[in-house]
């Protein structure tokens, strides 16, 4: 008996020794440190050596440097893309004319004060040929250069706070230092390299932040939330291909937090990283790049190329547009430019077209650049009236009224008979008829949206007053939704009439975005339109969406340039960055390095 209990009671002990040396593993989202953390230094397991890294990354700039500086201003050539994002826009900066395209404006911003720090004249560079003799364009190669000479330093780092060997780390900086492509795309003014510096910038700030996260709201921990927070912001002001960026960190910030739902972390805990994230990697990047666009829209203060895509209580505000001085009261027998509130659909138009189906009537369009075709006057119910002698009569919420085209002189008209030809719910809106006729089919009824001038007395002002156009006979209204008709309508706007009776939607809302009238004085419009930073940031980014998602290939075409995603890694179709193929010009070939 007393053997059986000392066996037991060795089994027991055995057991406990067992359990005391193998202890049962659980998952930890935040393990507890086996080192403790001094100042402001994340734990990892690569600690900074102050020699050993500062001598390594000091080696690699200058290496990068020689590889993109060296013989960088040789050609005098504007060369691929620079004739857009070293000549064309930078000149819209420093003239202060507004133009409009599909990145955002920091990149842009940043190469045009680089041409003003050397060349303050404001003078206009030709998007073709040679830069001017006593330009010094070499300058803004150079600071374009200096992003993609901070790749090499960044992939060190960022391979450092990755817990890699310092082998591996000195390794990854030389692939950046020798890859061509990189090499080649940072010794031309573009925007790629401050894209792809940005972008580094976010990806080395989220590692620090991973190597970080044991020491939760330390100094270095909210060092590197910000900074990533700050990279994010950047390369989304950059390009939108940095939203991708913007993707990655997000996608490791939910796992982050899920970890710690998992984890059990006490709610108060949990709040705390939600509301840091929430502030550093959500509010702080939105800042930044709103902040873009208000040095954006205050340098761009002067009427350019690009103030149709834009509202026009805005363009009325740009010196220089036609819209600041012009008859504020709607008459009949005035002039009209007519412009959809619907982003993108433009001004209502018409030209000598006919439909090629359905009635065959003229065409009437959307349009969004300043054409004749454009002019609409505006005319009372019947005939008999004078528009050049009889008293000035105002255009009143509830008027019943007739468009004519004043160029061929036809009505704008709807009728049940056919169908719009693209939006086949909606009815056919077409230019018919003469002004002498009487046609209910070409009458339509006034009804005010809104009034954003203190002017609120019922009557058409132009820019303030929005408003829908219906239709008389068939009860539908005038729409624009900015649906394209094919190449017989030469790819404008599609014109309608809506059976829809959402009377808030933008797509049936018009306002009078010119108005000429030869018996009315002009006034200056600025001090009556309104306008707001948000509604212009909002439209001006809905106009970039719509004109990024226009950049259509057309396959039935074939284009060198361009290329399928299998062919990459096999680098069939280089890239030719030329400025002239004249025989002793200087080319360059875009390539990436097959030992990489």
């Amino acid at each position: 008996m007393n053997s059986r209990k000392d066996a037991r009671r060795g089994s027991a002990a055995d057991k406990n020794a067992t359990s005391t040396q193998e202890p049962q593993s659980t998952f930890v989202a935040y393990p507890l440190l086996r080192e403790p953390v001094t100042g402001s230094i994340p734990y990892q397991r690569n600690k900074w050596h102050p020699t050993i890294d500062r001598s390594l990354i000091l080696l690699l700039t200058m290496l990068c440097a020689f590889t993109r500086l060296y013989q960088i201003g040789r050609s005098n050539r504007v060369s691929w893309d620079e004739s857009f994002f070293h000549s064309r826009f930078p000149n819209q900066y420093l003239n202060r004319s507004y133009y409009h395209d599909v990145h955002p404006p920091l990149a842009k911003l940043l190469i045009s004060l680089s041409r003003f720090v050397v060349d303050g004249n404001n003078r206009t560079i030709e998007p073709k040929g040679n830069y001017p003799p006593d330009y010094n364009y070499t300058f803004t190669r150079c600071f374009i250069a200096l992003f993609g000479i901070g790749l090499a330093p960044l992939a060190y780092l960022t391979c450092l706070n990755l817990n890699m060997h310092r082998r591996t780390c000195f390794l990854a900086g030389i692939l950046v230092i020798a890859d061509n492509a990189l090499c080649v795309m940072s010794r031309f003014v573009l925007l790629d390299a401050p894209l792809l510096f940005f972008t580094a910038a976010a990806l080395c700030s989220i590692a620090g932040f991973q190597n970080s996260r044991h020491c939760a709201f330390s100094l270095a921990w909210w060092r590197w939330l910000l900074l990533t927070g700050i990279s994010l912001g950047l390369v989304s002001s950059s390009k939108w291909v940095g939203l991708f960026a913007v993707a990655l960190v997000g996608l490791y910030t939910v796992e982050e937090l899920l970890n710690m739902y998992t984890d059990f972390t006490p709610a108060t805990t949990a709040l705390r990283h939600f509301g840091a994230r929430v502030a550093a990697l959500i509010v702080l990047p939105l800042a930044i790049y709103m902040a873009s666009f208000v040095v954006h829209f205050a340098v761009l203060n002067r009427s350019g190329s690009g103030d149709a895509t834009m509202p026009p209580a805005f363009q009325a505000r740009l010196h220089g547009s036609k819209l600041n001085h012009q008859p504020f009261t709607v008459m009949y027998g005035s002039v009209l430019n007519l412009r959809s509130m619907h982003p993108g659909s433009g001004l209502l138009h018409s030209h000598p077209h006919k439909y090629p189906d359905g009635s065959q009537q003229q065409q009437i369009t959307g349009y969004s650049h300043s054409d004749s075709n454009n002019n609409w006057v505006v005319m009372r119910v019947g005939n008999g009236f004078n528009y050049t002698s009889d008293p000035l009569v105002q255009v009143k919420d509830g008027d019943i009224v007739r468009l004519m085209h004043k160029r061929t002189s036809a009505m704008l008209h709807s009728h049940r008979a056919h169908k719009a030809p693209v939006s086949t719910r909606d009815y056919e809106v077409t230019a018919y008829g003469k002004p002498e006729w009487t046609d209910a089919n070409n009458e339509w009824r006034i009804e005010i949206h809104k009034e954003d001038s203190s002017v609120a007395n019922g009557e058409i002002h132009a820019i303030t007053t929005q408003f829908r156009l219906r239709h008389i006979v068939t009860n539908c209204l005038l729409s624009a939704a900015a649906v394209k008709l094919p190449p017989w309508g030469f790819r404008q706007t599609e014109v309608s009439c809506s059976r829809s009776q959402y009377l808030k939607s933008a797509a049936n809302l018009w306002v009078v975005e010119r108005h000429v009238n030869s018996r009315l004085p002009s006034v200056d419009m600025r001090p009556m339109v309104k306008t707001s930073f948000i509604g212009n940031f909002i439209r001006l980014n809905m106009e970039m969406a719509r004109s990024n998602n226009a950049l259509i290939p057309d396959h039935d075409k074939y284009n060198h340039l361009e290329s399928d995603p299998w062919s990459w890694p096999f680098l069939v179709y280089p890239m030719r960055m030329l400025g002239s193929w004249n025989k002793g010009d200087i080319k360059y070939y875009e390539v990436g390095n097959p030992l990489i």
